[in-house]
């Protein structure tokens, strides 16, 4: 491991923000686990805290302690789509943050296929936060120095470009197969 990658993995474990690039725009995230960094996180962004935050991870392995154990038959629906730009609606696990879940008994979670996210993923050892990285209500910021204007010295931004894909992933509701976002 390289020095600026144990510098970023130390920001976000001390509860820092971060910016990366996503499949169709950049992505404002932290460690899942760190309620401070949440908190912080959905003030930045003004986000309502109802409407919960999804994680990404370059593996299934990362996302299983916010998740409830999945059986035989919906692990193979989601590998089918995954990794890619699909994102389940899956029961959330006891020790699942309500800032993740918004007050529900779900979290939505997927394995990206993003190139730098997967990096990412993989360097930081853990599944993120990912929304999308602008002011809620606005439009989502497409590089890195849309981030640094909108968020200032507030987030570490990842420089990197976003994919190819224009719109949000697809949203499915695991237990019905509601897609709830084309």
């Amino acid at each position: 491991m390289n020095g600026e990658t144990d510098a970023l993995r130390a920001h976000v474990r001390r509860g820092g923000l971060i910016a990366y690039p996503t499949e169709s725009c950049y992505g404002l995230g932290c460690d899942p686990r760190n309620p401070h960094a949440l908190k912080r996180l959905l003030r930045l962004k003004g986000r309502d805290a109802a409407k919960g935050m999804l994680l990404i991870a370059d593996r299934l392995k990362p996302l299983r302690p916010f998740i409830q154990p999945l059986n035989a038959a919906d692990r193979a629906r989601m590998l089918c789509v995954w990794p890619g730009p699909v994102t389940w609606v899956v029961p959330a696990s006891a020790h699942c943050p309500p800032e993740l879940t918004g007050g529900r008994s779900t979290v939505a979670i997927r394995v990206t296929a993003h190139p730098a996210a997967v990096r990412l993923c993989r360097s930081l050892g853990m599944a993120l936060v990912s929304t999308s990285a602008n002011k809620s209500g606005r439009k989502p910021a497409k590089t890195a120095a849309e981030c640094r204007r909108i968020f200032g010295t507030r987030v570490r931004v990842v420089a990197g470009r976003i994919g190819r894909r224009r719109r949000p992933s697809t949203l499915i509701d695991l237990a019905t197969g509601t897609i709830l976002r084309p």
